[in-house]
C-alpha cells in the first residue's frame, strides 16, 4: 500500500464475520487518526468492510487485491 498504516491486522484464513469483528476491536484500540491496514482472504470482506466503515464513521482510504489476498486501509474516526 503506498499510504503508512500505524498497524496491521492479519485476517487471512478467517471467515465472516471475524475479520470484521477482529477490525472493529484494533480500531478499538486505536487513537482517532491511525490507521490500521487489513489483510483479509474472505471474499466477503470486500463489501463487509465498506459497510462496516460507512455504518461506524471510519474511512475506508484503499482497498484492493493482491494475489488473492484483500487488503484494506482504514483510518479510525
Amino acid at each position: 500500500m503506498d499510504m503508512e498504516s500505524h498497524q496491521m491486522l492479519d485476517a487471512r484464513g478467517l471467515n465472516c464475520p471475524l475479520p470484521i469483528l477482529r477490525t472493529r476491536k484494533a480500531l478499538n484500540a486505536m487513537r482517532s487518526g491511525d490507521t490500521l491496514k487489513v489483510v483479509a482472504t474472505d471474499p466477503g470482506a470486500l463489501k463487509d468492510m465498506v459497510a462496516f466503515c460507512s455504518q461506524t464513521g471510519n474511512a475506508l482510504l484503499s482497498s484492493h487485491q493482491v494475489s488473492g489476498d484483500f487488503e484494506f486501509l482504514i483510518r479510525k474516526a
